[in-house]
């Protein structure tokens, strides 16, 4: 049975990955096109910068995702040589990318918000 269980989870695991990447790949089609500007690439950075402090959104749950995965491998290898890098990835993701997001919006439109 635990074999199906994990066979069954990791089905899942790959299926939500699957959806992930197709909303990503979205996002990179978007912002390859022709006609983006400074003022829309902006506006873009800005809503990936609104989205860094909120929980829930891509790169905090990206950041818990891999937060959960470090804690698990500490309870499989209690040493934590697995979990460290984890733990460092998952800070990484968060740590300053909100302010280096902001400041390169406003290298590309130095008046702020759009609408």
């Amino acid at each position: 049975m635990a074999a199906a269980t994990t066979r069954t989870r990791l089905q899942r695991v790959r299926a939500s990955l699957g959806i992930a990447q197709l909303a990503l790949q979205q996002v990179q089609n978007d912002l390859s096109a022709d006609d983006v500007d400074a003022r829309e690439l902006a506006a873009i950075l800005r809503e990936l910068q609104e989205d860094i402090d909120v929980p829930g959104v891509l790169f905090p749950m990206l950041a818990q995702v891999i937060s959960t995965t470090a804690r698990r491998a500490e309870q499989i290898e209690p040493d934590r040589d697995a979990s460290c890098p984890l733990h460092e990835v998952a800070a990484l993701i968060t740590v300053n990318a909100g302010q280096r997001l902001t400041w390169t919006a406003r290298s590309l439109d130095p008046q702020g918000d759009i609408e």
